[in-house]
């Protein structure tokens, strides 16, 4: 056995975020660890790379006892990580970034002619198409993890671990890794593997462990394995329907987009959004969907064409301008454009409805933190308690403390980006429900998602676009991943 982890167990605030757990990896294997958010998940892979230490608990490495204390002696183990979260330098470019601290050097300057051509063949093999020279400030979330998923590989670790890697990647993208995957494991690599995506799980994985609640629940070989028994494992209860059936009337167009138009993002994007109705913006990486999104929320200015709220048309959009109309936006990228990390709960997701809870002057605390609450209980948020910091909190419940940010301003039409990325079965369902709820209660969204069957089973219609443009509407008889992926790749 490659890897031996017995009987670890972490503490956090004085709740247990691992109690007791064993996990082994055999070489050249893929072992696939999945469990809802706040499972014990992030805080296991942690104190493997070194970032935390346990309170119990031993780590075998080819047999012998280690103790990994930072991620320098990580590295020199042979142990390589690609995160959910972006590890980037904004200021250095794609090339740099994936040789970041392994710089080939001479004997006076650095070889980057030399590093440029090693990181273009390694982009080759990964089937990625980026810039070398572009920095990574300039980069899309989806390219950004990319040149992790590159700086991983570089690293010719023994073993890699690989937490949502796909969540940004196209169908196309996810195949290429999955290749590259196939290829490590014929090098006796091994790969612990961190997703939620059921059939991605059941077609590269040789095992899979579940945790729940901080807890080893089941080992099992994929191959015995379905998404039923896995969802019963996950959340220890049967989920009849994924996806809630949403009833209520459209009311009146509250946004119209009119030819908008931004260079070299976005042309001639035109549709209207009514009370209680969800849009889906579906399309392959590169289409626009996001840039789209910005510039209707005000983060981006745009070159032409007119954005409408209830009539009213804007002259000057802007953030604020926005947030007056009863815009709410929840950003694809949580840990650049989301949390603040050393604040707490009830601080981030009250920001942006502090007006609500001042009077004369002064900040009604009470008030904040009982409606702050209110909603985090509603998301079934799990935490220690809404002073906990934010940043010791796992990706999706630091997602659902965002969805709360944005509700409490209460919106009349909600923009949500990628809502669900890296979020297990469990936590989607709630936020599905939390969406029909909102939609049934008048409140006009914007879904964008790389997930078809997520925009297929919530949407009642779906702008597909493709290189910036749009290229159709479809209505709910029109909807099949057939339909929307022959429009998301025209040409």
């Amino acid at each position: 056995m490659l890897l031996q982890i017995k009987n670890l167990s972490k503490s956090f605030f004085g709740v247990k975020a691992l109690d007791e757990v064993s996990f082994d990896l055999k070489a050249g294997e893929v072992h696939t660890l999945m469990g809802e958010n706040g499972a014990g998940k992030s805080t296991l892979m942690k104190i493997l790379i070194g970032i935390l230490q346990p309170d119990a608990g031993e780590i075998f490495l080819d047999g012998k006892e280690v103790e990994i204390k930072d991620v320098h002696q990580m590295l020199n183990l042979g142990i390589a990580m690609i995160h959910q979260e972006i590890m980037d330098i904004p200021e250095l470019t794609v090339a740099e970034n994936i040789f970041l601290g392994r710089e080939k050097s001479g004997k006076f300057f650095l070889k980057k002619q030399e590093a440029e051509r090693d990181a273009q063949q390694i982009l080759n093999d990964l089937g990625i198409d980026l810039p070398l020279k572009k920095k990574a400030k300039d980069l899309s979330i989806s390219q950004k993890q990319m040149v992790e998923i590159a700086k991983a590989v570089s690293m010719n670790a023994r073993i890699i671990i690989m937490d949502e890697p796909t969540s940004s990647l196209s169908e196309t993208g996810s195949e290429a890794l999955f290749s590259i995957i196939k290829d490590l494991k014929a090098k006796s690599v091994s790969i612990i593997y961190i997703s939620h995506k059921m059939d991605e799980i059941l077609q590269i994985s040789d095992r899979v462990t579940v945790l729940r609640d901080g807890k080893h629940i089941a080992t099992d070989t994929a191959s015995d394995l379905d998404k039923q028994t896995l969802i019963n494992r996950m959340v220890g209860r049967d989920l009849d329907s994924v996806f809630p059936e949403i009833h209520g009337e459209k009311g009146r167009v509250v946004l119209k987009i009119t030819n908008l138009s931004t260079s070299g993002k976005f042309e001639n994007i035109n549709f209207s959004l009514a009370e209680g109705e969800i849009l889906g913006f579906a399309g392959l990486m590169g289409a626009g969907r996001s840039e789209l999104a910005r510039a209707i929320y005000g983060l981006d200015k745009f070159d032409s064409g007119e954005i409408t709220f209830s009539g009213e048309k804007m002259k000057k959009h802007s953030i604020q301008s926005a947030i007056k109309n009863g815009i709410g936006y929840l950003s694809e990228d949580r840990k650049k454009e989301g949390i603040i990390p050393q604040e707490s709960i009830y601080a981030n997701a009250s920001l942006t409805a502090l007006s609500k809870f001042s009077g004369f002057g002064f900040l009604q605390k009470k008030e904040e933190l009982k409606k702050v609450k209110e909603i985090t209980d509603e998301l079934r948020l799990k935490s220690a308690g809404l002073n906990q910091k934010i940043m010791y909190l796992s990706g999706g419940n630091q997602q659902k403390v965002l969805l709360s940010r944005v509700l409490l301003t209460n919106p009349t039409i909600l923009i949500l980006d990628e809502p669900t990325r890296g979020i297990d079965i469990g936590a989607k369902m709630e936020i599905y429900q939390l969406i029909k709820k909102l939609a049934e209660n008048g409140i006009a969204i914007i879904l964008i998602s790389s997930e078809l069957p997520e925009l297929i089973g919530l949407a009642h219609r779906i702008l597909v676009m493709s290189q910036g443009k749009q290229q159709a509407i479809l209505n709910k008889s029109e909807f099949s991943s057939e339909e929307i992926m022959k429009h998301a790749i025209h040409q």
